[in-house]
């Protein structure tokens, strides 16, 4: 292997990660066959392709993210990451399963599905800010961003496999399938958690139990400019940008008149732009505050060429770019915060950003998802546009000054 592809695998020279990866790999495909199952449940099967319930189960997904925040980064920093992760990765699997069993057995409604995704997104609340931080027990602080941008990479893979499988389970089986196939690839993740090599885990510094503590986490945040700065870029694009199943969904059903199978694809056509991007992200030494400009102002034009594109294939097209601009802002602002925090507070800090970044999900999915229904899919992509142009202004308006382990570039 070339030296420079090599750099782009370095975390992989870690057995621990190794195994981590696995499984995690595994699991997202089935995270990824969920995800679509879900959309098009909703859209076809319990609505007649109405844009703003799939809004509403997505705000019910996300809105845990805020509602625990005050515990999720806590829990992180303060628990045993390897015993939290079992926890809530079987908690997932068995929601996944309960929503199998609904839906073959045809009791399935739209009320359940919110109630569904209300407690995913709940154990997916506490999970985030601990799958985050345990990649810092399985690598070196010097590998910490290739290991991240290679998380991504996972996960983006399993994305070009999971809604293709998706769309083929549903079109054959029916929706229930793609859920119970979800349940059951947790068993992946949940080995390759079991088989770590526990003594070789780096133990991270543990924040002392006391009252104060999510307070002290936003107290260290405001009087950092750079973790300011990315918070509030994040908030924009994560709360209008990144809707993703609204804007494919409605796409695919409204405006191209799609299959299940047509609607999977669009999602895998994504995920060869996000694969490239975190490529791209883990060939590089370090992040770079530049990095996360760029990626903000090429997903908000990633996103009006998609509201233009005149054809199916044109749009699949666009999706690519929005793809490489979402993966390359998303990588860089969680290597940037996890490498510039310090390790006491690193699970605060990142459960603050999944709280942001997700959070905002309960606000800006109901809006893009009335605005697509009312005034057309295109018009929720517009949404999306502006959203990344307005990240893009913050980053050139607050630039902030280079932190310890990170670098704006010139």
């Amino acid at each position: 292997m070339s030296r420079s592809g090599w750099k782009a695998l370095r975390a992989l020279d870690h057995p621990n990660y190794r195994i981590w990866a696995a499984g995690a790999f595994v699991s997202n495909i089935g995270t990824w066959v969920q995800r679509v199952a879900q959309d098009w449940l909703v859209l076809t099967e319990l609505t007649h392709h109405d844009a703003a319930a799939v809004g509403w189960v997505m705000a019910c997904q996300f809105a845990p993210q805020l509602l625990w925040l005050p515990w999720s980064g806590l829990a992180a920093d303060y628990f045993d990451q390897r015993r939290l992760l079992l926890l809530t990765q079987a908690a997932m699997g068995a929601l996944s399963l309960l929503l199998a069993l609904l839906t073959l057995s045809g009791q399935i409604r739209l009320w359940q599905v919110d109630v569904f995704a209300f407690l995913f997104g709940s154990a997916a609340a506490l999970d985030a800010p601990v799958r985050q931080t345990f990649v810092v027990e399985l690598v070196r602080d010097q590998d910490l961003h290739n290991a991240v941008a290679l998380n991504s990479t996972s996960f983006n893979a399993a994305r070009l496999i999971g809604p293709a499988v998706s769309g083929m389970i549903i079109a054959a089986m029916g929706t229930g399938w793609a859920f119970l196939l979800n349940g059951l690839s947790f068993l992946a993740v949940l080995l390759s958690l079991v088989c770590l090599r526990r003594t070789e885990l780096r133990g991270s510094p543990r924040a002392p139990r006391r009252a104060g503590s999510f307070v002290e986490g936003l107290r260290y945040v405001w009087h950092r400019q750079d973790l300011r700065t990315t918070l509030l870029m994040l908030f924009l694009i994560g709360t209008f940008g990144l809707n993703f199943p609204i804007f494919l969904s409605t796409m695919a059903v409204s405006v191209f008149h799609t299959s299940a199978y047509g609607f999977g694809l669009l999602s895998t056509i994504m995920a060869i732009g996000s694969i490239g991007g975190a490529v791209l992200n883990a060939q590089r030494e370090r992040p770079r505050f530049r990095n996360l400009q760029t990626g903000a102002a090429l997903f908000g034009l990633g996103c009006a060429l998609a509201a233009l594109a005149p054809t199916y294939w044109s749009f699949a097209l666009t999706l690519v770019l929005i793809g490489v601009a979402a993966m390359t802002f998303t990588n860089t602002s969680n290597s940037l915060m996890q490498l510039s925090t310090e390790p006491s507070m690193r699970g605060r800090v990142m459960a603050l950003r999944a709280g942001v970044a997700l959070g905002g999900t309960p606000l800006g999915a109901p809006i893009v998802g009335w605005v697509a229904s009312h005034w057309g899919p295109r018009w929720g992509l517009g949404i999306g546009a502006l959203s990344g142009a307005a990240a893009a202004g913050v980053a050139w308006l607050h630039r902030p000054e280079p932190e310890r382990g990170q670098d704006t570039g010139p």
